[in-house]
């Protein structure tokens, strides 16, 4: 659907990058917050204060490894389908550095899709400001910290883990890149009764992706017929994507989309670990809309 020769040199040139980074050096702190040296730096976040935003601009909000990759194709695909828009070789999470990134993205044609693993709080005022509408993605906390934990492990810019059970005791603590998931979790949650924010889980996309790109594309306006919501789902099965990753990702692909599965987090879990995740759940989101639609007890039972 698109050439993505520049877009896989940027990822090409962050991952040459970050092999002469020192590996203590490999993440920074920002405002308590750790993240990749290779992509992001302090520059391009004081920038993103004054980033010009647009009413009709598609933005996806979700937690790393919440399938945010995933949502961000469905979106370009959707975008593609009504607007006969390509997607842009601009990367669109807004807080990765790109030589001349926001003169790139002025240039840009609306609608552009754009993404961001920002907390609530760190994420540009203007997209409130603009009423931007939000796609709010996230994914049950076991799953995600097994993907996470994976993710480390098989990319370059990130340091490596010896062991899930010191991966786990950092991603508990928040002391993983863009931070604690329970922190965004909790926060997001204060907001979703917005006209401006949609809610879905990686679980209900894995379990009905038609129905969810249709409630994407109706959120964001778009309407799509009956026969582009099965043309965009048959080409957007995490499969077709994984089995694809190499041309639209490059070497980051396999990293990127691992297995895309439910419940892999109990190849990992220590039992111990489960009840202490648990009972993080149980004291922070049980009772709440969003603890409510991850389905917690359905997809992080024992």
């Amino acid at each position: 659907m698109v050439d993505t020769k520049q877009f896989l040199q940027e990822v090409t040139k962050a991952f040459e990058a970050s092999k002469n980074i020192p590996k203590d050096k490999l993440i920074f702190t920002y405002d308590g917050v750790l993240y990749p040296t290779a992509i992001c730096d302090i520059d391009t976040f004081k920038a993103l204060e004054t980033f010009e935003t647009r009413e009709d601009d598609v933005m996806l909000s979700a937690y790393p490894k919440c399938g945010s990759n995933w949502t961000t194709m469905l979106l370009h695909s959707i975008v593609h389908a009504v607007h006969n828009k390509q997607p842009s070789a601009i990367i669109p999470m807004i807080e990765f550095k790109f030589p001349d990134k926001f003169e790139k993205l002025k240039a840009d044609s609306s609608p552009r899709v754009l993404t961001t693993h920002f907390h609530y709080e760190d994420i540009p005022k203007s997209f409130f400001e603009k009423k931007v509408k939000i796609l709010v993605m996230f994914r049950n906390p076991k799953d995600t910290a097994v993907s996470l934990f994976h993710f480390y492990n098989s990319n370059p810019i990130l340091p490596t883990y010896d062991s899930f059970d010191t991966f786990f005791s950092d991603f508990m603590s928040g002391k993983v890149v863009w931070g604690s998931y329970f922190d965004h979790a909790v926060v997001w949650n204060k907001y979703l009764d917005t006209d401006t924010v949609l809610l879905m889980t990686f679980e209900d996309m894995k379990e009905d992706l038609e129905g969810s790109i249709k409630k994407i594309s109706d959120f964001f306006s778009m309407p799509l017929t009956e026969e582009q919501v099965k043309d965009i789902a048959v080409k957007g099965t995490f499969k077709s994507m994984k089995d694809n990753s190499k041309n639209t990702h490059g070497e980051i692909g396999d990293a990127i989309f691992r297995k895309g599965e439910v419940g892999d987090w109990k190849n990992y879990f220590s039992e111990a670990q489960s009840q202490e995740m648990d009972a993080e759940f149980e004291k922070r989101l049980a009772g709440t809309k969003l603890g409510n639609v991850l389905k917690y007890n359905i997809y992080c039972k024992w």
